[in-house]
């Protein structure tokens, strides 16, 4: 059984940053496509950033046009922990915090973005920004 388990979300000021971690089965991890996902009151869950691995195409990595710039999706293979660096957060950017993993390689930004190429999910973590 795959299970994912998210850390770090808590209450921080507009401006400030935050560090998001998952941390997942070791035995899939390296050859899943890990993202980060987030969902507001009353809003759909929406895509945030992935990152994907092989050995044909190397590191991609895909960050959702909201937070290109302020975040950053990081993995770590060696402690099966994938990661999501939040700088410059807004209000607009509270929400909880979800992450995924898909048994797929991605090669583009559709795909990555796509819920239904994400097979298990964890139970999230919330971010709340206060202006």
């Amino acid at each position: 059984q795959v299970q994912l388990v998210e850390s770090g979300g808590r209450l921080v000021q507009a401006g400030g940053s935050l560090s998001l971690s998952c941390t997942t089965s070791g035995h899939i991890f390296s050859r899943y496509l890990m993202g980060w996902f987030r969902q507001a009151p009353g809003k759909e869950r929406e895509f945030v950033a992935a990152k994907t691995q092989s050995a044909w195409s190397g590191d991609i990595s895909y960050h959702a046009d909201s937070v290109k710039g302020r975040f950053t999706i990081s993995r770590d293979n060696a402690k099966n922990t994938v990661y999501l660096q939040m700088n410059g957060l807004k209000p607009e950017d509270t929400a909880v915090y979800f992450c995924a993993a898909g048994a797929i390689h991605c090669s583009d930004y559709g795909c990555a973005a796509s819920r239904n190429n994400y097979n298990y999910w964890g139970q999230g973590t919330q971010v709340t920004v206060s202006s």
